[in-house]
């Protein structure tokens, strides 16, 4: 009976002990599982994305006693440096906390203690990783350059290639700060750089890096308000023509170049605007003769493009003096052409304005002894007239087809310059009338008569 008792505890021993066996096996799975299921505490790097990604780890330090004819204790510790390549490099540091007969091992880890604090506290150097500026640019040339205007690249090249490249084009992204580009902008200004031509190179830049932004690189967030520009130098005299003056150049000018100054006198269009009109887009059949503006045409490619703006695409009136002009011309002088522009040269094709400028403009300036001006000399007059006449600023501002009134003032400032010029000459005229009256004997005040002591 004991041996059965015996075996009884023999078995249920076993039992047990396979138990504790399968539980301690399970147990150990378990935890491999959760092992492996986060990733290490404090591993140096991490990659994610393809890139090497600094990571913070917190660092205890360790001490060496460094025997010899004085020991020493030595503290050790890892710190990451920025190398010139823009990599993150983790490096060993061994910094002598003092001799190891002053210092007790507890008093040398409490002289260790700052080192780790400084390297556990302090974020990481920040990588120089992305593209550069000049990578940006070449990807602005490629997807943003080829939808704008041709005018509009050219101005932007210029302004890329002679100074935002020559000067931060090796420069990541991410180091276009406010003080990297308002250092730019001081050595511009230093260079004699005008302050309109920082504003426009600035537009350019700022172009770039809006793009680059839109694709995802890192950039600051800098604006145009946050830099400070270099003060309004004094403005040029514009050069405009009065009424009198067009006149005349339309009286000698030779046809098709005499039809064009009229146009433009007459309603002020742009340049490009009256090389890109064609037949269709005058309308005679109207009670109020319009002219259609649609398109513009680039002075150096000669290709058909918007107008400089929405605004700019409306219709403008057609005065009788321009119809009757405008028809003699297309009777006598037309010239017939594939793509139907109503001012085209011998090959068919729109006139440029350097052409227009040099051979049909400045002769004729020359033999009435006018100052030599440009196709925009026709757009100042036009609007010079109307504000002397007396017309409202808003119409001046439909007919020029300018998005706010302010621009008319602020281009054709001038204009009301001579307005005020001539109505102060009124005023003095009319003092000056009354100051020359015989002075009349003054009977003096009591107040006014000296008191002698």
């Amino acid at each position: 009976m004991v041996v059965v008792n015996k075996r009884v505890d023999i078995a249920q021993y076993a039992v047990a002990t396979g138990l504790l066996l399968e539980f301690a096996l399970a147990r150990s799975l378990l935890l491999k599982q959760n092992v492996l299921r986060f990733h290490p505490v404090t591993p140096s790097s991490a990659s994610i994305g393809g890139k090497t990604v600094p990571r913070r780890r917190f660092q205890r330090g360790r001490l060496i006693r460094r025997n010899g004819t004085k020991p020493v204790w030595v503290g050790c510790f890892r710190e990451d440096r920025l190398l010139d390549t823009g990599a993150i490099r983790r490096v060993q540091r061994k910094v002598v906390l003092g001799p190891c007969s002053k210092l007790s091992e507890r008093a040398a880890y409490a002289t260790l203690q700052p080192y780790l604090d400084r390297v556990n506290v302090a974020p990481a150097p920040a990588p120089k990783v992305g593209k550069t500026l000049s990578e940006a640019v070449q990807e602005w040339r490629e997807q943003v350059a080829v939808n704008l205007k041709p005018s509009t690249v050219r101005a932007a090249e210029s302004h890329l290639k002679q100074h935002v490249l020559a000067r931060l084009g090796s420069l990541h992204l991410s180091e276009m700060t406010a003080k990297r580009l308002q250092a730019f902008v001081t050595t511009m200004a230093a260079t004699g750089v005008t302050r309109k031509t920082i504003e426009n190179i600035l537009q350019s830049l700022f172009s770039v890096l809006r793009t680059a932004r839109l694709f995802g690189c890192a950039v600051p967030i800098v604006k145009r308000s946050d830099l400070v520009l270099p003060s309004k130098e004094a403005g040029r005299e514009v050069r405009f023509l009065d009424a009198e003056q067009i006149g005349q150049i339309i009286t000698h000018a030779r046809e098709p170049f005499a039809a064009m100054f009229a146009l433009l006198g007459m309603t002020g269009l742009r340049a490009g605007e009256l090389l890109g009109l064609k037949v269709s887009d005058l309308d005679f059949d109207r009670k109020n003769k319009v002219i259609h503006i649609r398109r513009s045409v680039d002075s150096r490619t000669k290709k058909e493009q918007s107008t400089k703006s929405i605004g700019s695409a409306t219709d403008v009136p057609m005065p009788p003096a321009l119809v009757k002009r405008l028809k003699d011309f297309l009777r006598d002088h037309y010239r017939e052409n594939p793509s139907g522009y109503l001012f085209a040269n011998r090959n068919g094709n729109s006139y440029s304005v350097g052409k227009v400028t040099e051979y049909g403009l400045w002769p004729v300036q020359d033999a009435l002894g006018i100052e030599r001006t440009g196709f925009h000399a026709f757009r100042h007059a036009a609007a010079s007239e109307l504000l002397e006449e007396g017309v409202p600023l808003t119409v001046v501002q439909r007919q020029l087809r300018h998005r706010d009134a302010r621009t008319t003032l602020q281009k054709y400032g001038h204009v009301i310059g001579d307005s005020q010029h001539r109505a102060m000459d009124t005023l003095a005229e009319k003092i000056e009338r009354y100051a020359a009256v015989e002075p009349v004997e003054l009977v003096p005040n009591v107040e006014l008569v000296p008191i002698s002591l």
